[in-house]
């Protein structure tokens, strides 16, 4: 067992895979002797060289279109996209070509390509650097779509993600980069696309993943101090979606409030809340609530905290569940 941060965690995943398989090369925009924008690749460069750790032309639709000719040829590439916003160009590479490889030649071709996406806001950086693309992806069949809140899953997820045979889309919580928490190096993974009870409680279910499943343990405990018992469900996986563990909280607390970054409208949280109204419609004593970003351009950082849901605007939401 040791203790390390988000960012260490991923770093020493991507260690461990290098070592483990030869056929692993990493891929991106300064990943190579610079480490990395939030030295994520620190120190790999120099201790597995140029041609398994490369530092590529700032060029995103040719670094997935490269990645995809790497994976048609055995390699199982990992690509680090440098900021959430700078995807779009490479949009076409992964949701035509990636997305679509396997079900095209029907299932005699694997394309084990994962993209590392540090994504959210919460770190004071300009346009385009602090958004939150995942129901862009999700939305998309022959893509898998996951996002670790901890050091233990950043750890292994993205071990997981890598002997992966299917496309993934790794979403990183930049905000939570330097959180510290245990990470079990020799333990037994949970499966990839499993939700876990982050914390068990009778009231109401919170359902977040990445970076909110922090504010929601958090809102909890807020709770706690006026009598209210909250159950904090952590996603994991956004595609495929872990609908059967959050049912199953649903079930027992009878009340759910989902919990993400980007944009309400037509957000995860809607998918969610539609499919838990079907299956647990004799069981809800309340609507399903969301609670997200607004419907507008991520802002300036001088005003992204209003922007971003908090502690105040998810105990809101708890609130006005509690009280049907």
């Amino acid at each position: 067992m040791a203790t390390m941060t988000i960012a260490k965690a991923l770093n020493e995943a991507l260690r461990k895979s290098l070592e483990t398989d030869p056929k692993v090369v990493l891929m991106g925009e300064d990943i190579g002797k610079l480490g990395g924008v939030f030295r994520i690749t620190d120190g790999l460069h120099k201790d597995f060289g140029e041609q398994r750790v490369i530092d590529t032309p700032l060029a995103e639709s040719g670094i997935v279109g490269t990645a995809i000719g790497l994976a048609l040829r055995g390699y199982r590439p990992v690509v680090e996209i440098q900021f959430d916003g700078f995807v779009f160009p490479a949009y076409d590479q992964i949701v035509t070509q990636l997305a679509k490889m396997h079900a095209r030649a029907l299932g005699k071709i694997k394309l084990p390509v994962v993209i590392r996406i540090p994504y959210g806001g919460g770190i004071g950086a300009v346009e385009h650097h602090s958004e939150s693309p995942e129901a862009y992806f999700a939305h998309t069949a022959g893509l898998k779509v996951v996002s670790p809140s901890t050091p233990q899953d950043a750890y292994w997820m993205l071990q997981q993600a890598v002997d992966s045979d299917d496309p993934v889309i790794f979403l990183e919580p930049k905000r939570r980069y330097w959180d510290k928490g245990e990470v079990d190096t020799d333990g037994i993974p949970a499966p990839l696309h499993k939700a876990r009870t982050a914390l068990e409680g009778t009231d109401l279910t919170l359902a977040a993943y990445g970076p909110m499943v922090k504010v929601c343990l958090e809102a909890a405990a807020a709770a706690a101090e006026e009598g209210r018992s909250l159950e904090v469900v952590d996603l994991r996986s956004l595609s495929p979606l872990d609908f059967d563990a959050v049912q199953t909280s649903v079930e027992k607390t009878r009340r759910l409030v989902v919990v993400h970054e980007a944009p309400v409208q037509l957000g995860m949280g809607a998918e969610i809340a539609a499919r838990i109204t079907e299956r647990c419609f004799y069981h809800l004593e309340a609507p399903v609530l969301r609670v997200g970003g607004f419907h507008a351009p991520y802002p300036p950082a001088r005003v992204e905290e209003e922007y971003l849901p908090g502690l105040d605007r998810v105990l809101d939401a708890v609130d006005r569940s509690l009280a049907f």
